[in-house]
Parts: C-alpha cells; sequence; structure tokens
C-alpha cells in the first residue's frame, strides 16, 4: 500500500499553507490541485508548492468544481505509484491531528473507503447541521442503509483502483458540489466498504466557502434525482445484499 494526500484547492490558496505544514511530518506525496484560481491564489499555491518538495502541483486553466479536481488529483496519484489517497480540503475546517487514525484504518481495510463524519464545535452554524441532516436522510434512502454516516465531509481516504473503475463504468458523475454525495453512493452501490469515522470539524470566523445556495442546491438535487433512479433500478440487488448483510451481522453476533 502506498498512501498519500489530494488537496483540491478553489479560493483557499491563503489557508492551504497551514494545512500543508500539518501534513507534512508523515512524509508522503501531496497532491495539489489548482482548480482554475484567480491569479492572487493561483500565485500563493505556486509559491507554497515550490516552497515544499513533497508536493506534486496539477493545475487546471479553468474552474472546473471540486468533483473535476479530485478526479484530476485520483488520476495523478495513479500516475504516481499510489493507491490510497486521503483528501483534504485546503480551507483548513478538518482537524488533521485525525490524519495518522484514518491511514491505520485504510492500511488495515485496504478495500474500504474510510470516511469522516462531522464532530461539529460551537461555531459551526445550525443552518449546516440542519441541511447535512437532510443530504445524509436521502443518502440512506437512495442506498437503502445506514452505512454512510455523513456524504459530504471532504475528509475521506479513497482506494485509487476502487475509484478508477467507478469512473470507467460512470460517465456522469457530478463535477461540482454533488461529487462527494455521487461518488460515495457509486462506490457503496458497487459493494466498496464504507467505515465511517468522526472528525472534528471548525468554521472560521473569517472563512471562505464556495458553496453557491441556489446554484449547488440545484446541483446537487440533481444529483439526488439522479441517484433516486440509479436506486430504483437497483432496488433488487440492494434488498439481496442488505438481506445477506443482515443474515452475516446475526451470526456474527451470536459467535
Amino acid at each position: 500500500m502506498t498512501q498519500g494526500f489530494l488537496l483540491p484547492v478553489y479560493n483557499h490558496g491563503f489557508t492551504l499553507e497551514s494545512v500543508i505544514k500539518n501534513l507534512l511530518p508523515y512524509n508522503l506525496p501531496i497532491i495539489v490541485v489548482d482548480d482554475g484560481n484567480d491569479a492572487k491564489n493561483k500565485t500563493k499555491i505556486n509559491e507554497v508548492a515550490e516552497k515544499y518538495s513533497s508536493i506534486i502541483l496539477v493545475s487546471l486553466k479553468k474552474n472546473k468544481g471540486k468533483g473535476a479536481a479530485i478526479r484530476a488529483g485520483i488520476l495523478q496519484a495513479q500516475k504516481s505509484g499510489l493507491t490510497h489517497i486521503l483528501q483534504v480540503d485546503s480551507d483548513g475546517q478538518h482537524d488533521t491531528g485525525q490524519v495518522e487514525h484514518f491511514l491505520q484504518k485504510s492500511m488495515q481495510n485496504p478495500d474500504a473507503v474510510i470516511c469522516g463524519y462531522p464532530e461539529y464545535d460551537e461555531s459551526a452554524p445550525s443552518h449546516r447541521i440542519k441541511a447535512r441532516k437532510f443530504a445524509n436522510g436521502w443518502v440512506h434512502i437512495v442506498t437503502l442503509s445506514k452505512e454512510i454516516k455523513d456524504c459530504m465531509v471532504g475528509f475521506r481516504v479513497y482506494p485509487i483502483a476502487s475509484y478508477i473503475q467507478l469512473i470507467k463504468k460512470h460517465a456522469i458523475i457530478d463535477s461540482r458540489m454533488g461529487a462527494d454525495i455521487d461518488l460515495l453512493v457509486r462506490l457503496s452501490w458497487a459493494g466498496v466498504r464504507i467505515i465511517s469515522e468522526p472528525v472534528k470539524i471548525t468554521y472560521p470566523v473569517d472563512g471562505i466557502s464556495n458553496f453557491r445556495v441556489v446554484r449547488d442546491n440545484l446541483r446537487i438535487s440533481g444529483t439526488y434525482a439522479r441517484l433516486c433512479i440509479g436506486m430504483i433500478v437497483r432496488l433488487p440487488y440492494l434488498i439481496i445484499r442488505n438481506i445477506k448483510k443482515t443474515k452475516l451481522s446475526k451470526l456474527e453476533n451470536k459467535e
């Protein structure tokens, strides 16, 4: 197993270095994807990339969205010989003190996605928490499972082989804010295990959010609509799989 980090960056060029510094002690490759940033952010990203030898910089000419940035980063990770990548958002909201635990969990479960679910502090806006519960409820519906505790936290380890297999099979995966949801649900449908682990989330007072309420809610709604159709098509398979999982769980509990 060869691990590394992936940081998609858009409008967070000035928080990038603080996140990078927290990842350097692990002595792993750090793939940074410049997702078509403006000149000011691009300059800062380039400065950070030149400063640290462990960074592999991927630059997109135009802003294509988080999903496209993740895709570009994972394809680069594959070229670089990595087998697993820990995606970390570049805005500094995630507690990087939990990186080692996620990497170890992945080493113990190389076939699984190790997916963060949020432990909020008092800085978390109440509307974000409510919206997240709503989003997760829909994910539980389309997967017929509560295996995925959270579908939107950008702190997760992907097995690269599973991701590559997924994008080869599915031409339409959301390239923007719906990507985290789309990828996780489709990986779950494909039989990839999702192991949920807590990660502390802090919302800085002066933090920059890339979420655009109307545009991104419409895109996410479209993602859920496609996933609902996909769930209906897979319904017999999902029901049978869940019955098997329930029986297996009961047998393990008896033992």
